[in-house]
């Protein structure tokens, strides 16, 4: 027995204490966190500064308008490389390139040139494209059981970011006394915070890479399985429709709705404090819809809930935009923010891997960014072949009506 228990193996892997220290929690959920607050940021940090930007170069009204609907355009675009970027590169080091060449995008936005303000824009689209199709792959793998909240956290940290970045673009103008080129250029910084803190992950995929075949010997057979492709599959676009249309309205009244309400007569300030309000409410519908979303097995009730409310806000602007305003804004916050929550939350519900959330992320993120760009331009041209609001208005409730039925068919029990 003495000589038995000589024998006896001991598992003592050296690397192990080493890899606890880079797999930490906490360091996963700060460099998650910190991707997160870019992911909007340098989009909302502009809408402000927009007037400016356009008397700097002596642009029209349509070519500054074009300096959002740019990066939201490239959105899609970019979208369905991403998937294979990941593969072949990991997605943390994905991650941690699209985050750096969103910050230098950043500053190529404010070099002293149209030309470099538009490829700025361009670029800045596409960074943001390979976040948003990595991240919901990447957390549907790092924490599987709690997917939807993680979804929530990340979700409800873009639209702090968001926030953060629109109400502070003005005074850090004045801080800086660099004009709007020193208050978004400063935007970098935080996107070199965030690939810092992202180091860690990429750490600990090459150590994890490095382990592999003593550990798993298997695994490079189960990861040269195909992944079906969600091109062809109905509940993809459904997914993809139900993001794509809710991004539509999203984009459309940050672009008009102040100018909606000042046009019926509301103070120009007001309409401001109004459209700041409904962005903050949005943070919580982004918030609690996921969380609720992982709680069901069904998400068609939330689906038709939120199409329902985006409804009633926007119905409440065509029938009373000044006295209804803040009605308005409360309900079309929960509504717009509790979409985006849940259709990144179908993506990682709907998907039984990390690879097929990576698939259907990058079809609904292409599907939805390219239908969402048409929404701005195309509420603008009506609004000038019609001369009112009205037209644009009732067309997005047609709209609302489209985005419950596309949420009634992606919130089935059911995975690709």
């Amino acid at each position: 027995m003495a000589v038995t228990r000589a024998h006896q193996p001991v598992a003592t892997p050296p690397a192990l204490p080493v890899r606890t220290r880079l797999a930490h929690p906490a360091l996963l959920l700060t460099g998650i966190l910190l991707v997160a607050l870019n992911m909007r940021a340098c989009l909302a940090a502009i809408s402000p500064m927009v007037g400016e930007v356009q008397r700097t170069f002596g642009l029209s009204a349509t070519a500054s308008g074009l300096i959002t609907t740019v990066p939201v355009l490239f959105q899609g675009v970019g979208a369905p490389l991403t998937p294979r970027l990941t593969r072949r590169f990991g997605t943390e080091r994905v991650v941690l390139g699209a985050v750096l060449v969103l910050g230098a995008g950043v500053l190529l936005r404010v070099l002293p040139s149209v030309a470099a303000l538009y490829a700025g824009c361009v670029v800045i689209g596409v960074a943001i494209a390979v976040l948003n199709v990595s991240m919901p792959g990447l957390v549907k793998r790092e924490f599987p059981a709690r997917a939807a909240a993680m979804t929530g956290v990340y979700s409800t940290t873009m639209l702090v970011g968001a926030t953060l970045a629109a109400g502070t673009s003005v005074p850090l103008e004045h801080v800086l006394g660099g004009g709007w080129q020193a208050s978004l250029g400063a935007w970098s910084v935080l996107a070199l915070v965030a690939a810092v803190a992202w180091l860690p992950q990429v750490l600990r995929s090459r150590q994890d890479r490095a382990t592999a075949p003593a550990a798993a010997p298997a695994a490079p057979a189960a990861a040269a399985r195909p992944v079906a492709g969600p091109w062809r599959s109905p509940l993809a676009w459904q997914i993809s429709l139900f993001m794509g249309i809710s991004s539509l309205l999203v984009y459309t009244l940050v672009a008009w709705m102040p100018t909606i309400l000042a046009d019926h007569g509301m103070d120009r300030g007001r309409a401001g404090l109004v459209f700041a309000f409904s962005n903050l409410v949005q943070v919580a519908g982004a918030f609690l819809v996921p969380l609720m979303a992982g709680r069901m097995t069904g998400q068609r009730a939330l689906a038709v809930v939120m199409a329902a409310l985006n409804g009633l806000g926007i119905a409440v602007l065509l029938a009373a935009p000044v006295s209804g305003a803040w009605v308005a804004a409360a309900v079309l916050g929960v509504a717009q923010g509790g979409s985006l929550g849940l259709g990144l939350a179908f993506i990682v519900l709907r998907t039984d891997s990390a690879a097929g959330a990576a698939r259907l992320g990058g079809m609904s993120q292409a599907v939805g960014y390219l239908v969402a760009a048409a929404g701005p331009v195309g509420a603008g041209a009506l609004h000038q072949l019609t001369g009112g609001w009205t037209t644009p208005l009732v067309l997005m409730l047609v709209l609302v009506a489209v985005v419950g039925a596309a949420g009634w068919g992606a919130g089935r029990n059911r995975t690709l």
